[in-house]
């Protein structure tokens, strides 16, 4: 029988604690044996959620002491780099939230790293590849049974952001989710990127210039908008409406009970991305620990994945301060990637 996987999770922030959590209560075939967290009072608070597990400043403390199998890093993504080279260094397998890392540059260095290795190590965590309507709508997709897709309608929309949620952001951390399972339901790679402004919510934070639709261009033909709203009020919405030569699909609708009452009629929102994709980030990880377990090392997203999404945001970000289409040329797949 196999043991169980030691899981060092590095960052103990939200995102991390929620995958403490997950393993010690959810995950089966793993532990998490090790929490790298630099502030002693997130550090300590993380070690309440999984007794048993060691608490180190750094990656590299961790490291030494022998005491993880597997990395997962829920760190914030500036500092994905400086974590990732030594765990891939280590030959450790690895799963890395998003993004791989926030830019090209320093995405194509870790690629060229990994490179070196005798097969992939980073599976980054695009959750919504693991969410049961996305994986419906793809096979819908695939099977032509409406005919060839013509055109994605995305929406994406928070009830509100944090304070430190900048411009850049509606892309670099919205957005960019739709930058990776757009290709991914579609079957082809984005190849310009456009931003158009319609008028303000009254209602977004003063730094903050949005809604935006986002239009993409996919290699395919089919044409992608993206209305990115982050102070939407009512809630976390995600959905997805594709549209075929025989017909419709949509998915992301609210669930739950419908309620008739007071001549309305009203159904429940998710509050979060934690809420919406519980089930998706559950998922995830389970299939991440079964592929480390059985020296597979990556069940998903990897991170020639996660460097098409940071060319992407590159696009993106530049289509925020111009007009008109940004070209997109990602280039060929290394045959390393499969």
């Amino acid at each position: 029988m196999l043991s169980d996987l030691r899981i060092a999770v590095v960052g103990a922030g939200r995102m991390g604690a929620d995958h403490i959590r997950r393993i010690t209560e959810r995950v089966s075939g793993a532990v998490v044996s090790a929490i790298v967290e630099p502030e002693e009072g997130r550090a300590a608070a993380a070690q309440q959620l999984a007794p048993g597990a060691v608490s180190y400043p750094t990656i590299e403390h961790a490291l030494s002491a022998d005491v993880a199998d597997a990395m997962l890093i829920a760190t914030p993504g500036q500092f994905h780099e400086r974590v990732l080279v030594p765990a891939l260094r280590a030959g450790v397998p690895i799963l890395c939230e998003k993004p791989l890392t926030p830019d090209p540059e320093s995405a194509r260095r870790i690629l060229d790293l990994e490179q070196t290795l005798d097969r992939p190590r980073i599976q980054v965590g695009f959750m919504r590849r693991f969410d049961a309507e996305y994986q419906e709508l793809r096979a819908l997709i695939r099977s032509r049974d409406l005919g060839d897709l013509l055109m994605l309608r995305c929406a994406h929309r928070n009830p509100g952001v944090p304070d430190g949620y900048t411009q850049e952001m509606l892309i670099t951390d919205s957005v960019v989710h739709e930058f990776d399972v757009v290709p991914w339901l579609a079957g082809a790679d984005i190849r310009s990127v456009q931003v158009r402004y319609g008028r303000r919510n009254s209602f977004a934070p003063e730094r903050l210039r949005e809604p935006i639709l986002v239009l993409m261009d996919l290699a395919n033909g089919v044409l992608v908008d993206v209305e990115m709203n982050a102070s939407a009020q009512f809630g976390y919405q995600v959905a997805t409406e594709a549209v075929f030569e025989k017909g419709l699909a949509r998915i992301g609708q609210p669930s739950g009970m419908q309620r008739w009452s007071e001549g309305r009629v009203s159904r429940p929102q998710f509050g979060d991305f934690t809420t919406r994709f519980a089930d998706a980030y559950d998922e995830q990880v389970q299939r991440w620990v079964d592929a480390a377990r059985d020296g597979r090392f990556v069940d998903g997203p990897n991170a020639w994945d996660g460097y098409r999404v940071a060319e992407a945001c590159a696009a993106g970000v530049a289509a925020l301060r111009t007009e008109g289409r940004v070209a997109l040329d990602i280039g060929t797949r290394p045959d390393f990637y499969g």
